[in-house]
């Protein structure tokens, strides 16, 4: 299949630094070309990929120019797709809603993953204007909020089984990596750390608009003994950061729609102590690759019962679930059903037409043979 993929301009793919949706798109694209297809990805112009690159902007927004409008970044990108739609068989869309006004005009079967939360108002006016419009959920519980979108399938996330290193030693700290805001949990991580005993490493990027956040929640508990700030850290830093750890912790508070750091921490085989909420109960395992939590007291005790888990399993678990070739899979099917389901009203429109243009023509006759018979 010849296939386009359009990536997020806010960073390139794969990120450098913090980043799911583009590190996703960066494995599916390279997997779907080991498949043996032909992948065009719409990206940034610092991207590396297997497929072919059509950069539509020089550099990833947020590692680049200050003062660039996204806008205008993302009109490109628009453009750029608009201009070349017919070289495709299919167009995978990762930048949520922007695309559809145009995606819904080009005829070419299209289809978009939803990356982010979907409990926000105006999503479902949105759904409710785009109603053949398909996507892909990354977890089941992503759809709550929008039941009457027309959902394709759901495929949770995976990456290359060799990218982590899984490490089998008892770590002897505890890992948060993610965004620094409060909906992620750190000032959770603190106070569940400091309870256990447990020094904690936080490996995290501090979003511009947090920083007064960082400064007054959080800046004052980190003192760089027990509880140390690393910064953002990339695939390199990663893995050892994650491998070396007793457990994850993902105390969130917000509806995750699918959490890449937990298949990351599993592919290390470190196990997850998380909070019951959004995904995660269809990511972790209770008592195999992790723990699920209602609150800090039980998380706290999680990290005493860290001892019963097997890291070992912990791995196996990330790899029969989570591995990358599994995803692009899922989605090579779900772009094979949406041609032909294409193909199939494509047909069925011909036949309309044809058979239209025949009753018209028979009916053009008749009226010729009356007017004939009635010439005087």
């Amino acid at each position: 299949m010849r296939i386009a993929q359009l990536a997020p301009l806010a960073e390139s793919v794969p990120p450098k630094l913090y980043g799911g949706t583009e590190r996703v798109v960066a494995w599916l694209v390279d997997e779907l070309v080991e498949l043996g297809h032909d992948v065009t990805l719409f990206a940034s112009g610092d991207s590396r990929t297997k497929g072919k690159l059509h950069p539509v902007w020089p550099r990833a927004l947020r590692l680049g120019r200050e003062g660039v409008d996204p806008n205008a970044a993302c009109a490109v990108l628009l453009e750029a797709i608009a201009r070349r739609a017919k070289d495709f068989d299919v167009i995978h869309a990762h930048i949520d809603w922007l695309p559809l006004p145009l995606l819904s005009r080009l005829g070419v079967p299209f289809l978009t993953t939803m990356h982010g939360r979907l409990d926000l108002p105006g999503l479902p006016d949105v759904v409710r204007e785009f109603p053949r419009a398909g996507f892909v959920s990354i977890s089941e519980h992503q759809r709550v909020p929008l039941p009457k979108a027309n959902w394709i399938t759901t495929i949770q996330h995976g990456l290359p089984s060799h990218l982590f290193r899984p490490s089998f030693n008892e770590g002897s700290y505890l890992a948060f990596l993610g965004r620094l805001t409060a909906e992620k949990g750190p000032e959770d991580a603190i106070r569940i750390a400091r309870a256990a005993g447990k020094p904690l490493r936080i490996a995290a990027k501090i979003p511009r608009g947090e920083t007064g956040y960082f400064k007054k929640k959080l800046e004052p508990h980190i003192e760089g003994r027990m509880v140390q700030l690393v910064g953002e850290v990339g695939d390199a830093k990663k893995q050892p950061f994650l491998a070396d750890a007793a457990a994850l912790l993902f105390p969130i508070d917000w509806p995750e729609p699918f959490g890449l750091v937990m298949i990351e921490a599993m592919a290390c085989g470190t196990p997850v102590i998380a909070y019951r909420s959004g995904s995660v109960p269809e990511v972790i395992e209770e008592g195999v690759t992790g723990f699920i939590v209602e609150n800090e007291v039980e998380a706290v005790r999680a990290v005493g019962e860290l001892g019963r888990i097997d890291r070992r399993a912990v791995r196996a678990r990330f790899e029969a679930r989570f591995p990358a070739g599994r995803m692009a899979r899922e989605y090579e099917r779900a772009y094979r059903d949406l041609i032909a389901d294409s193909g199939v009203k494509e047909r069925t429109y011909a036949w309309v037409l044809s058979h239209l243009y025949e009753r018209i023509w028979r009916c053009g006759l008749e009226r010729l043979n009356i007017s004939l018979c009635s010439w005087p």
